[in-house]
């Protein structure tokens, strides 16, 4: 079970553009939204982890973004 709300990608979607998004294809975001930010947070941890904290930061995950 997905842990982002679909009506929020939903949201994004049509903001970015979409008139209309399928159910189909909201749940395909959903679902790489989340792979994406699952991996986004494996190099964040990682590189918190590398400075010596256990607390992400918002530098950290600039730096996962960038090394992506």
């Amino acid at each position: 079970m997905a842990d982002l709300p679909i009506a929020a990608v939903v949201r994004i979607a049509k903001k970015n553009g979409a008139e209309r998004v399928g159910s189909d294809a909201a749940a395909a975001l959903v679902l790489k939204a989340e792979a994406y930010i699952a991996e986004l947070t494996k190099e964040a941890n990682r590189l918190a982890q590398h400075a010596g904290r256990k607390t992400i930061k918002a530098e950290d995950v600039e730096l996962a973004v960038k090394s992506a």
